[in-house]
C-alpha cells in the first residue's frame, strides 16, 4: 500500500470517527444538557488522547511565546465550534449539519484572503462564491428551512475556520498530539464550569455506553486525522475529508430516519464540488510554485 493510499484509508476512518461521534451526541443531548454530555465525553477523550500523549513522549509543554498565541486563539475557536455546532445539531438533520461543515476549505481561504493577503485567483473565488450559494441551499433560507439554528451552524463554521487558520500558522515543530492534548483539556475544563449551573440529569446505562463510545470515536478520528496527515501528500490525502458527507447521509438515514431534500442535496453537491475544486487549485498552485522556486535554485547553480 502506497503512502497516500494509506493517508486516504485513515483519512477516511477519521471522518467516520468524527461523524459517528456527532450521531451519538445528536442522540445524548435528547435527554441530557449539552454542558453535561461535553464534559462527560471529554473526561473520556482526554484520558485517552493523553495516554497517547505520554506515550508518544508528546508532552512537551515548553512552546515559543507566539505558539501559544496562536494555540489560545485555536481554543477559542475549538470552544466555541463545540457550542455552537452540538447546538445545532441537535435541532438539525446530521447530513445537513455536516454538508454545511464541509465548506471549511472555502472559508479557510477566503478568510486567509482577507486577513493575510494570501492571493487567491478567479477560479478559485468563484469556486468559493458557488460554494457559499450550496450553504444557502442546504441551509434553505425562508419561513420553513430557516430558523436560529441555521445562524447557529454559519457561527459554528466561522468559529471552526478561525480555528484552522490558527493551527495552519503553527510551526512544524510544535507536535499536533500535544495541540490535541491542550485542546481536549480546555474545552473538558470550560464546558465542565459550564455544567456548574445546569442541573444534571440521571445518565442510563446505555447513555453512559454512547458517552464512552463517542468519546472513543472522537479519539480515534483525532488519531486516524494525525495519521493521515502524515503518511501522505496532504494535497491527496484532504479531498477524502468529504467522505464525511457519505456516513452522514447513512446514519442520518438509518438512526434518525432523515433523508435529505432534493434541493439539499443539489446544495450538498455543489459545497462539495466546490471544496474539490478549491484543494485541486492549491494543489496546482503548490506544485507551480515549487517547480519555479526549483528552476530558479538551477539557475542559480549556473
Amino acid at each position: 500500500m502506497s503512502d497516500n493510499m494509506r493517508g486516504a484509508l485513515f483519512m477516511m476512518l477519521s471522518m467516520a470517527g468524527f461523524t459517528i461521534s456527532d450521531s451519538l451526541m445528536k442522540q445524548l443531548t435528547v435527554d441530557l444538557p449539552l454542558s453535561q454530555v461535553i464534559l462527560l465525553r471529554g473526561i473520556v477523550t482526554t484520558a485517552l488522547t493523553l495516554g497517547l500523549a505520554w506515550r508518544m513522549g508528546a508532552l512537551r509543554m515548553a512552546l515559543p511565546r507566539r505558539e501559544w498565541g496562536l494555540v489560545f486563539w485555536r481554543l477559542v475557536g475549538e470552544i466555541g465550534a463545540a457550542y455552537f455546532f452540538l447546538t445545532a445539531l441537535k435541532y438539525m438533520p446530521l447530513a445537513n449539519m455536516t454538508a454545511v461543515m464541509q465548506s471549511l476549505p472555502l472559508t479557510v481561504t477566503l478568510a486567509a484572503a482577507v486577513l493575510f493577503r494570501e492571493p487567491v485567483g478567479w477560479r478559485r473565488m468563484g469556486a468559493i462564491l458557488a460554494g457559499l450559494f450550496g450553504v444557502v441551499l442546504i441551509l434553505q433560507p425562508g419561513p420553513e428551512g430557516f430558523n436560529h439554528y441555521s445562524i447557529y451552524a454559519l457561527v459554528a463554521v466561522g468559529f471552526v475556520t478561525l480555528r484552522d487558520l490558527c493551527t495552519r500558522r503553527l510551526s512544524r515543530e510544535t507536535p499536533s498530539l500535544l495541540v490535541t492534548v491542550i485542546t481536549a483539556v480546555a474545552v473538558t475544563g470550560v464546558f465542565g464550569v459550564v455544567s456548574i449551573g445546569v442541573e444534571w440529569q440521571p445518565v442510563g446505562g446505555v447513555q453512559s455506553a454512547q458517552l464512552v463510545a463517542s468519546g472513543s470515536f472522537v479519539f480515534v478520528g483525532y488519531l486516524c486525522a494525525i495519521t493521515a496527515m502524515r503518511s501522505g501528500d496532504i494535497a491527496v490525502v484532504s479531498p477524502f475529508r468529504y467522505t464525511a458527507l457519505i456516513w452522514a447521509l447513512m446514519l442520518g438515514w438509518l438512526v434518525f430516519g432523515d433523508w435529505p431534500s432534493g434541493v439539499t442535496m443539489l446544495g450538498v453537491m455543489i459545497v462539495a464540488g466546490s471544496g474539490l475544486y478549491t484543494l485541486y487549485r492549491e494543489r496546482q498552485l503548490r506544485i507551480r510554485t515549487e517547480q519555479l522556486a526549483a528552476r530558479s535554485g538551477s539557475t542559480r547553480g549556473i
